[in-house]
């Protein structure tokens, strides 16, 4: 496995003023296409979303729960699509994915993997990437991989679904920009799981907010608070890098902490918001209460993040246990408010006037993602929206830094930093890499 980190050293110089222009036409196609988008969904038939039957091979790589999901995902949302290569890092978990998938008897039929066509091991998306059936490859590993995974794909000419954050570290970001470059020139597709772009909840919402509805946006509070997350203990045997990689969530490199991994949905809402313009720069804190002792995430990070034009967003996640989910997003303009939110948004004027409810409508985005990268291959004109995804994660590492070193750091900073947090060829015989748990105002930025 190479590193993306090498390769990128000597690009030119990436600022945020730049890549906002660069990524504004590609972010807008969301919002202005709705009706026809919810048009399309409320006319297709109960599971079968995608257009015409031309059949499409599906390899997946990283078959734990979120890969078995996403595959669901895809053979539902559309017909003439086939399950065919899976890799993970031991083969076992790649049978018992596929039994699971087997299980169900809403897409049994699609899921046509043969013994020979599983792959375990650290060079196992090269099998599937290379599997001759492969169209598209579902890329659903821990999310330090999604990189390097990606410009393999895309250099062998596949679409690609990829789970967010897209990177955790800035030379991911530029990898992942030289991914969306190549895939464009290769006309195939990146679609990614930024599932809140297609929930009717935000995405009337914000086309009205796009609109004008509120006015100008000028202030906002974005929180992703949890309870605790999974930790899984060490087994007999493992070595240091087999840990890591068993028990992921809990190592930075493989993470990107909570506010990469989970809290990149609502940055990405954010964002979204204020017209995919990324943040000027960020300050806050974080830290660690109630992780395991060898955890190396923050368990909570407050976050202000200022927007072009002074627009500051006060942001918060936690994952603490025992405590209350609270997952919101609320935007205040000239002239009134918008709260959107996972169920329903609701937009009032300063006079406390309701001027919309937007409630979900039971439209699946997860398999609405999934359609519309099927549909988008079929008729010719891929999708290619990784450039916003890809915006959005740098604004979590961007957060991260911040509350790591106890800074104000700016994005142009944190786009060119030569941070690579993926070690150079990784192998079973790799020393596994030792961040430990960062202390504020001990970090230093590179």
């Amino acid at each position: 496995m190479n590193s993306h980190n090498s390769q990128h050293r000597n690009q030119p110089e990436i600022t945020r003023r730049g890549f906002a222009k660069a990524t504004a036409a590609a972010a807008f196609a969301g919002p202005l296409a709705i009706g026809s988008t919810l048009q399309a969904a409320a006319a297709a038939r109960t599971g079968v979303f995608g257009g015409n039957s031309a059949e499409i091979g599906i390899g997946v790589i990283g078959t734990g729960g979120r890969g078995r999901g996403a595959c669901h995902d895809n053979l539902y949302s559309s017909e003439g699509v086939k399950l065919v290569a899976m890799g993970d890092l031991d083969v076992s978990i790649c049978q018992k994915a596929r039994q699971n998938l087997l299980d169900s008897e809403q897409i049994a039929p699609k899921v046509q993997v043969s013994d020979d066509s599983m792959y375990g091991g650290l060079d196992a998306y090269h099998k599937v990437i290379n599997h001759p059936q492969v169209d598209v490859v579902i890329l659903t590993t821990s999310p330090g991989f999604r990189p390097v995974h990606m410009a393999a794909a895309v250099k062998a000419g596949k679409h690609v679904f990829a789970e967010k954050p897209v990177c955790v570290d800035p030379a991911g970001f530029r990898s992942v920009l030289e991914s969306a470059k190549l895939a464009k020139m290769n006309k195939t597709a990146i679609v990614t799981g930024t599932q809140y772009r297609r929930q009717p909840s935000y995405m009337e919402a914000i086309k009205r907010i796009h609109d004008g509805v509120i006015g100008d946006i000028t202030s906002g509070i974005s929180y992703y608070c949890s309870e605790g997350i999974w930790y899984r203990k060490r087994l007999e045997g493992m070595t240091d890098l087999q840990y890591q990689l068993y028990n992921w969530y809990h190592f930075v490199w493989l993470c990107g902490d909570q506010i990469c991994e989970q809290a990149v949905h609502n940055l990405d809402a954010v964002n979204w918001a204020l017209k995919d313009q990324p943040p000027v720069k960020a300050y806050g804190s974080g830290g660690q209460m109630t992780r395991p002792a060898d955890s190396e995430i923050y368990d909570h990070i407050s976050m202000d993040y200022e927007y072009p034009g002074g627009v500051n967003i006060s942001f918060k996640c936690r994952q603490i246990p025992g405590s209350d989910w609270k997952v919101i997003n609320t935007f205040v303009g000239t002239k009134g408010v918008a709260h959107v939110n996972p169920g329903n948004s609701l937009i009032l004027n300063h006079d406390g006037q309701e001027l919309y409810r937007i409630d979900e409508r039971g439209l699946n985005p997860y398999v609405k993602e999934h359609a519309d990268l099927i549909d988008s291959i079929r008729n010719g004109e891929p999708i290619v929206e990784v450039e916003a995804t890809a915006n959005s994660s740098l604004t979590a590492v961007l957060g991260r830094f911040a509350a790591y070193s106890g800074k104000e750091v700016t994005f142009d900073f944190a786009a060119n930093s030569q941070l690579s947090l993926m070690p150079d060829n990784l192998t079973w015989e790799t020393p596994a890499p030792q961040h430990g748990l960062v202390i504020p105002g001990r970090y230093n930025l590179i």
